[in-house]
């Protein structure tokens, strides 16, 4: 689809997937590790085994919902009309070829899924032609196996330069000049290698490239993401139905990651918050044991075949809310109703940040990022990373189009009490935003 390339410039704000889920696994497992610390480590796992245990009648009755096996990958010839679609965005930004390094860019294009390790294995996507790869040798087989677009292969030994290779792909490519985009999470060692071996081209963002292609979806990665959305849902009802008093957070978050992976998702985070620490959006070090009467937010998602999905609930447990509770919980419902009804086709992102901030800052939040009130943007794009491009957020000029997706989560935090959250992603249609997930109806009704 055609965009205005300073636009996306303008409107690209950085995203940062990686670093949180990387942060949210490392503290559950600190957290888990803790827990089986000590004389009773057998006896914690063999707990927490139990309860997750329990949960699994939930998890079964999903399990028996044939849609949740409904799955169907993004095929062969999606690809490859995605590198065509590159090829045409290479071409109206005067760039010889697109280097990828392992990682998600990679897999979208190729559908090879490579953990990015200290030896440089790229894929290299010239203005025209076939793609091509560089990779380790001792790998070769084992890559060729992955390979199901295109056929050339470079392949250099551990005691050979890996940057001669690419240098000669591009080179037997027609491209000794001219500039050469780089997808953004390629390391700087590889850039750097690069460049010192190919001083002559010009190495320039491959954004351009990359944005206009990832950020606008397909009716088959929208599939994906629902379905990742639908198992996400089941997956929470299931911890959602184990709060017991005297639980701890790690024990749900567990449970609700074996509900992602029995359900045939990949689990990526369950943030779990109890109480106080329900007021800081990306959770606390402190264990956490529930209470009745506790506020309860769970942040959680899951990948199906790569795609991304990002849902938040709160709830009160075991007990009526308070007056206080219920108060906030319905100006954070109306907040996010605003930040959907402000999305529409043609408005700049930051109109929904705007729209869903205004409703918290008129009840005498913030004002702006201050606390208590909204301490971040209203949502984040998500695809095939949980945090991509198109933020709703103030200075986002990027207009909506159809085929974008992202997140609406007006987070409400009141330091020392708790905090609300409700969060559920949308996809553009001409007709407007499409829920992913059906909010809340009700505190005390999580799910529709």
């Amino acid at each position: 689809m055609p965009i205005d390339g300073l636009n996306y410039l303008r409107g690209r704000q950085g995203h940062y997937t990686r670093l949180k889920l990387f942060i949210l696994k490392r503290k559950n497992f600190i957290r888990l590790s803790g827990l089986m610390a000590g004389t009773g480590a057998l006896a914690g796992f063999q707990s927490l085994h139990a309860t997750a245990g329990n949960a699994c009648s939930t998890a079964e009755k999903n399990l028996r919902n044939p849609a949740i096996h409904q799955i169907v990958p993004i095929t062969r010839d999606e690809r490859k009309e995605r590198i065509t679609r590159a090829q045409r965005f290479l071409l109206e930004n005067k760039m010889a070829a697109l280097i990828i390094e392992a990682g998600t860019s990679m897999e979208y294009f190729t559908g090879i899924s490579w953990w990015p390790g200290e030896r440089t294995m790229v894929a290299i996507i010239p203005a025209s032609g076939e793609i091509i790869y560089i990779c380790p040798g001792f790998e070769e087989t084992r890559f060729r196996e992955l390979i199901t677009v295109g056929q050339k292969l470079y392949i250099w030994q551990e005691d050979e330069n890996p940057y001669e290779q690419i240098v000669l792909a591009l080179k037997e490519a027609g491209i000794s000049s001219g500039k050469i985009g780089i997808e953004e999470q390629t390391r700087f060692f590889i850039v750097d290698g690069i460049r010192k071996t190919a001083p002559r081209l010009e190495y320039v963002s491959g954004d351009p490239v990359t944005i206009p292609c990832r950020m606008f979806k397909s009716e088959a990665e929208l599939a994906l993401m629902q379905k990742a959305s639908d198992i996400t849902v089941a997956a929470m009802k299931t911890g959602i139905s184990n709060l017991k008093e005297g639980i701890s957070s790690d024990v749900i978050s567990a449970i609700i990651n074996k509900a992602h992976t029995d359900m045939g998702a990949k689990p990526e985070f369950a943030l779990v918050l109890f109480g106080e620490s329900s007021a800081k959006p990306h959770g606390s070090i402190k264990p956490q044991q529930l209470k009745k009467g506790d506020i309860v937010l769970m942040d959680c998602g899951c990948k199906v075949e790569g795609y991304c999905s990002d849902i938040t609930r709160t709830i009160v447990f075991g007990a009526e809310p308070t007056k206080r509770q219920l108060e906030i919980w319905n100006l954070e419902k109306k907040a996010q109703a605003a930040g959907f009804a402000a999305a529409r086709i043609g408005t700049n992102c930051e109109r929904v940040d705007e729209a869903a901030r205004k409703v918290i800052t008129d009840a005498g939040f913030g004002p702006g990022y201050k606390l208590p009130g909204l301490p971040h943007r209203t949502g984040h794009g998500i695809g095939m990373d949980g945090h991509e491009w198109g933020n709703m957020v103030k200075g986002n000029q990027l207009l909506l189009q159809t085929g974008m997706c992202f997140s609406i989560e007006p987070t409400i935090s009141i330091p020392g009490e708790f905090g609300i959250r409700l969060e559920d992603c949308v996809y553009m249609t001409g007709e407007g935003p499409k829920w992913f997930s059906q909010p809340a109806i009700a505190i005390d009704k999580p799910f529709v």
